[in-house]
């Protein structure tokens, strides 16, 4: 199973973008599927998760901007970032998760400018 992460780019303060993760297989009606990202200089760092139960977790940085979602039909994850700050400028990547194993996809650059 591969995973592909792509919809980044450069947005002002405040703005929105949706990225997006597209799997090669039909994987995302299990498991628990997430973002991390990672800052220039900075460690890895969990954004977002949510399992096929529904249940979600966001980092306490982003709670209440961005929202998680998967398309099962569509094979696709989603990450909608809303009120976008420079702080959020980092590569974002996507994982799969279920038991043991762990899938992660390339990373899409996400800037937001001040």
């Amino acid at each position: 199973v591969q995973l592909q992460a792509f919809g980044g780019g450069l947005v002002h303060t405040g703005g929105s973008l949706r990225l997006a993760c597209a799997a090669s297989g039909n994987i995302f009606s299990r498991g628990v599927v997430g973002w991390y990202r990672q800052a220039p200089g900075k460690s890895r760092e969990g954004v977002a998760t949510t399992t096929s139960d529904g249940v979600t977790n966001y980092a306490g940085s982003v709670k209440g901007r961005f929202t998680i979602s998967r398309d099962v039909d569509k094979n696709t994850m989603y990450l909608q970032m809303d009120s976008l700050k420079p702080e959020d400028t980092a590569v974002y990547y996507c994982y799969w998760r279920v038991g043991a194993q762990q899938t992660w996809g390339q990373g899409t650059l996400v800037t937001v400018s001040s």
